[in-house]
């Protein structure tokens, strides 16, 4: 067998846990339908298996765990048309809630490029490791979508405004930086990844991670940033967030409205009315409902398709947004983000235990 037949996903068993790899490493183990499917069934499977104690998820590769789902497959889906992206979020969202939700320790090694997709399996564990090399990120707003995955959730549950600057502006962040926002638990070094592994399957997660734990190697920036962006992201619009960013004389801010002066107008103010909706919902079940809508709305949009094409099929970096300013994104276009799918809703929550 060549690399290039070997599975998406490689699933093993050793001792006390049972290891999910993500194997696509050329594309930094983007997500694809058969790959969340493959995750989900391993996890039923071990949910049942009383001699797994942990289930320990990781990628394949230098470059990260999961560069998030594979965009190039939704471009093309979104152009001809098709359902084929609803039923793959149908599914990575089901996921996403049952990894929440998982009786077991699930340990999510967040080394290296986590973002998306990846986020969505790793974030929702009940055990998060980031490493130095690592760097997480929601950057959809980049591309015209929406962060998904349940990263609206997350986000909006971050320290102050933190989350809402970094839904906005995609903006990824280090060890630090994560812990801070509550997007990951423990930092571990990277070239401590493999022993920790090897100790996962004679012990216990609690046990174990005392003796593999660190302070990060490099300080957060977002600490210190703090006070700036709570006064400019707690407005109730992207119009006035750019207002204070460009007004308050802080260079970093003034680099973050230029960063969202280039992202989609219409994803910008859809995604911070699903932040503000998210922080009011009572669950991640909830949220992610609220997500898939937004998501198959989406797919039905001019700036999905143009943002993919412009950063990942043509790499012109030059998306021509529709509409083009913020001012002719009416209240009306977001609403419509809000509205039930065609293919039904996703009715998570309806099924929350």
């Amino acid at each position: 067998m060549t690399a290039t037949d070997e599975p998406h996903v490689l699933l093993r068993t050793e001792g006390r846990a049972g290891f999910i790899t993500l194997n696509r490493p050329r594309a930094i183990n983007a997500l694809t339908h058969p790959m969340v499917l493959g995750i989900d069934e391993a996890l039923t499977a071990w949910e049942r298996d009383p001699a797994v104690e942990t289930v320990v998820i990781d990628g394949a590769g230098e470059r990260g765990l999961c560069a998030g789902g594979d965009i190039r497959a939704i471009h093309d889906d979104a152009r001809a048309g098709g359902s084929a992206s609803a039923g793959f979020w149908r599914d990575e969202y089901r996921l996403n809630a049952r990894i929440a939700r998982f009786p077991k320790p699930y340990v999510a090694f967040m080394d290296g490029i986590v973002m998306g997709g990846g986020v969505g399996v790793s974030a929702h564990g009940s055990v998060r490791i980031v490493t130095e090399r690592s760097r997480v990120a929601m950057p959809e707003t980049g591309i015209g979508f929406v962060p998904d995955v349940g990263g609206t959730y997350l986000l909006s549950r971050a320290p102050g405004e933190l989350g809402t600057h970094l839904a906005l502006t995609g903006t990824p962040v280090g060890a630090a930086d994560a812990l801070l926002t509550g997007l990951a638990d423990h930092v571990v070094r990277s070239v401590d990844l493999p022993r920790l592994a090897a100790e996962l399957t004679r012990a216990p997660a609690h046990e174990v991670l005392p003796g593999f734990a660190r302070t990060p190697v490099t300080p957060g920036e977002l600490a210190d940033q703090r006070e700036w962006i709570d006064a400019c992201y707690a407005a109730d619009t992207v119009e006035t967030v750019i207002d204070r960013l460009l007004d308050s004389g802080v260079p970093e801010a003034k680099e973050a409205a230029t960063t969202l002066l280039g992202r989609s107008p219409t994803a910008l103010k859809v995604t911070l009315a699903a932040l503000r909706r998210a922080r009011r919902l009572d669950s991640l079940e909830s949220v992610l409902d609220m997500e898939f809508r937004l998501s198959c709305a989406a797919l039905s949009s001019h700036d999905l398709v143009e943002g993919i094409r412009a950063q990942v099929v043509d790499k012109d970096r030059d998306p021509r947004w529709s509409p083009p300013e913020l001012s002719a994104v009416t209240d009306e276009a977001v609403a419509r983000y809000f509205g039930p799918p065609s293919t039904g809703d996703l009715g998570l929550a309806a099924h929350t235990p």
